[in-house]
C-alpha cells in the first residue's frame, strides 16, 4: 500500500476514533444521534464546497454510539484499525 494513503488511513482512523470518544463522553445519546444524522446529510452534500464526503462516516460512527450492539462492534473495528495502524508505525512501515 502506498505510503501516502496509510497516513491518509491512519489520520482519519484517529480522527474517527477521537470524536466519537470526545462525543460519547460530552453529548447526550440524543443529541448524538442528531448530531450523526446532520453529519451524514451534510456527507451526502460532499460536492459542495464547504462540505466533504468525510462527513458521513463520521456522523455514522457518532449515531451509532447510541445503539450498543451497533457501538460495540464500531468500538471493536476502530481499536484493532487504530492497533494496526501503530504497529506498522513503530515497525517502520510509514
Amino acid at each position: 500500500m502506498p505510503k501516502k494513503r496509510r497516513r491518509w488511513q491512519h489520520r482519519s482512523v484517529i480522527f474517527i476514533y477521537r470524536v466519537v470518544r470526545w462525543a460519547q463522553r460530552r453529548l447526550p445519546p440524543g443529541l448524538r444521534t442528531a448530531i450523526g444524522l446532520v453529519l451524514m446529510a451534510a456527507g451526502l452534500l460532499g460536492f459542495l464546497p464547504i462540505l466533504g464526503f468525510w462527513m458521513f462516516p463520521l456522523g455514522v460512527a457518532i449515531a451509532v454510539t447510541d445503539f450498543p450492539p451497533l457501538r460495540r462492534r464500531m468500538e471493536r473495528w476502530l481499536n484493532e484499525t487504530r492497533r494496526r495502524y501503530h504497529m506498522d508505525l513503530l515497525n517502520g512501515n510509514r
